[in-house]
This record gives structure tokens, sequence and C-alpha cells, in this order.
């Protein structure tokens, strides 16, 4: 029997749009809303430490780059740093949360910006985790032999969806009704959270020769949506516990409760995340028969700081001991990018230099959108 060929990640490209945004520049991009200050901002800031991120918007709030065009500038830049042309690569695959469109697919829409030559394209839907799933398409095409070498990206283009203009009516309205005007706390708590950006992958069946590559061993993910309901959405309302879709809805509804606003059950997502992390986490671990002590870098993807100690503890309590300077986190700097984050996490490691060949690396993406969980190890050869 022929063994499958191995997979590996030979080069990780990353765009990050304009100039770092910091703390205080936020709502000077983003806006206010209906002129009146949120209750969340401090809060949610002081939890997160996100003290930089990036928008595809200008000073003024003007839109400078779509998804498309800030994944299609990580494929440029994957294309420049390794020598490539384009018309070699036999796959592309992309993950995002927050597509230009509805339809084509967002993959579509890079391969046609791309414009490099005819290949088989992949989108992956989903929060988090799309990035994770375009990752595992691009992995399992190669190791069936399909194809010898992929792109596969992440992007988000979130900074559009949480400009106050897209509130502003709903506010209105509560205002008219004679209630209070600030929208709720699981639309406000995300509009200090989430960041744009995108990062490229290039995969292959063989290794660099030159430089470090990273073996993909496995990627494996676990669903708990049979169990638990929807706590992360955009395009719907929440009624007693059930989505209600924009489909369903009046355009007049669409506006007057910012249907299409991400929102997150914020005591939904506490009472959950970091359990059933931990639950997944173990399930993992022992499916394949790693022990913790064989990690030698730990890679989550959190959207704030708030879960970092709440995570390692529980870790602790469950026998999984990864030190805390295995741990490595970019999330201060670059702020949460969604799908985005775990590559833009393993691009600034893979290129520091730092790797040395047989070490370990295990990747950890949860999306709360029905919390899934989705993991992979790599190792540096």
């Amino acid at each position: 029997m022929t063994a499958m060929p191995r997979v590996f990640i030979n080069h990780i490209s990353k765009f990050l749009p304009n100039k770092p945004v910091s703390n205080d520049q936020i709502e000077g991009v983003l806006g206010i809303i209906n002129g009146r200050a949120s209750r969340a901002k401090a809060i949610v800031l002081r939890n997160n430490k996100i003290h930089t991120r990036y928008y595809a918007l200008n000073e003024k709030g003007e839109a400078t780059h779509n998804n498309t065009e800030l994944t299609v500038g990580a494929i440029h830049q994957l294309m420049e740093e390794t020598g490539l042309d384009g018309s070699a690569i036999e796959l592309l695959s992309c993950g995002t949360s927050t597509p230009d469109q509805l339809l084509p697919s967002h993959a579509s829409m890079v391969h046609g910006a791309w414009n490099n030559n005819n290949l088989e394209i992949n989108s992956a839907s989903g929060i988090c985790t799309s990035g994770m799933n375009a990752l595992k398409y691009g992995f399992m095409a190669i190791q069936s032999g399909s194809v010898k070498n992929a792109v596969c990206t992440g992007s988000e283009r979130v900074s559009s969806w949480l400009k106050a203009d897209k509130f502003n009516n709903e506010s209105n309205r509560l205002e008219a009704l004679e209630q209070n005007p600030m929208i709720g706390f699981e639309k406000d708590f995300l509009r200090w959270m989430l960041s744009d950006g995108a990062a490229a992958l290039l995969l292959t069946n063989q290794p660099n020769t030159d430089s470090i590559s990273l073996a993909i061993e496995w990627i494996e993910g676990i669903s708990y949506a049979n169990e638990l309901e929807t706590c992360m959405y955009a395009g719907a309302i929440k009624e007693n516990g059930v989505l209600k879709p924009w489909s369903d809805m009046s355009p007049e509804e669409w506006l007057d409760q910012s249907v299409f606003a991400i929102k997150q059950d914020i005591k939904l997502l506490e009472a959950n995340i970091i359990e059933k992390g931990v639950q997944s986490m173990d399930a993992i671990l022992r499916k394949h028969q790693i022990a913790p002590d064989e990690i030698n870098y730990f890679l989550p993807h959190i959207s704030s700081f708030v879960f970092k100690n709440k995570l390692q503890q529980a870790f602790e309590n469950k026998g999984i001991h990864i030190p805390a300077e295995r741990w490595f986190i970019n999330l201060d700097r670059v702020g949460n990018i969604g799908s985005a984050s775990i590559y833009i996490q393993l691009e600034e490691l893979f290129n520091s230099k730092n790797l040395k060949k047989g070490e370990k690396i295990l990747l950890s993406v949860p999306e709360s959108g029905r919390f899934n969980y989705v993991y992979a190890l790599l190792e540096v050869c």
C-alpha cells in the first residue's frame, strides 16, 4: 500500500492594512453611535488587553480595502517572498467570516482578483475556524495526491460591519419608542474586539531544502452544536434561543434591529467556551496520544486575554500542563482577526528564526458561533 504524501507549510505571509490603530483612535475611525459614548468600551478594552489593531479604513472611516483585496494582498506577498509564479499553484482554499458578498464564494472572488491561472478553489465558511477548515482542505488535497501544492488563506474585513452608521437606525428607533437608545451589549461588545487582516500559507508535498518547513501531522475538529445553542451570529436575531434569519424579515427590520451586525451572547460564551475548550483539548490529545510536555509551542486563538488565565487554570485542573512560556499569543499587537488570527500567530513564530527542527507546535482555534474547536499539530523540519 502506497503511503500518503506528507504535507508541509513552506512559507507564511500576512497583509495588515494601513497603520496600527490605538485604543484612543478607535472611535475616530469607527465613529460614535448617535453621539453617545459606549457603555462597553472601557470594560472590554481593559479585559481584552488589545493595544493596537488594523482596519481596512482610513482615518475618516472610508474603506481602503475589501476582504478580497486583503486576501490577494497576502497572496501577492507570499508569491513575492517565495519567488513563485502564481501559475504554479494548483489549489486555492480560502476561509473567512466576512466575505464581501453572499454570492459568489469568497475563494471565487479572490481567484478572480488574483487572476493567475485556472485552478481548483474551495471556500470555507464559518467564523474563526473557517481559516483552519480552509487549511484542512488544502492538507487533505495534497495528502490524497489530488494536488502537489496549495495556497490557503484566512482573512477578515469586519471593520465596515462595526461602523457607527450601521447602528444609528436602531438607536433612533429605540429613542423614538422612549427606550434606552444604547445598542445592546452583545453588539457593542464586539466593536472593541475585532480587526482586519489576511494571511496566506503555502502548502506543498516537499519541504524546503534551504530553510525550515512545518510538517502537518494532523488537523482535527470537534463541534458541540448538538449540545449548545447559537452564541455568535450575524444576519439573524435570536428569539428564545432560536435564530430567525434575515431572509424571513422585512428590510425595515434589518435596519431597526441591526440584523447584520455581529452579535455574541456573552453569558453563553462565558458559561461554555472554557469548559468545551478543555473537553475538546483533552479528547484530541488522548486520541493522538500526545503528552502536553511534548508541545514546544502552544498557539491558542483567544479573543481576549481575560480567557488566557482561565484557560490555563482549567487545563491545569484537567492535568494538561503547558507552561506559560510555551504559549505564543500576539493578540495585543494585531487584535482579533477571526479566521486569520491563527495564521498571523503562526506567521510571526515561523518567521522569528527561533524554531528548531523536531519542535512541535499545537494550534488551537475555538469559535463561539455554536462552539466548534479545531486543532492542528505541526512539527518543525
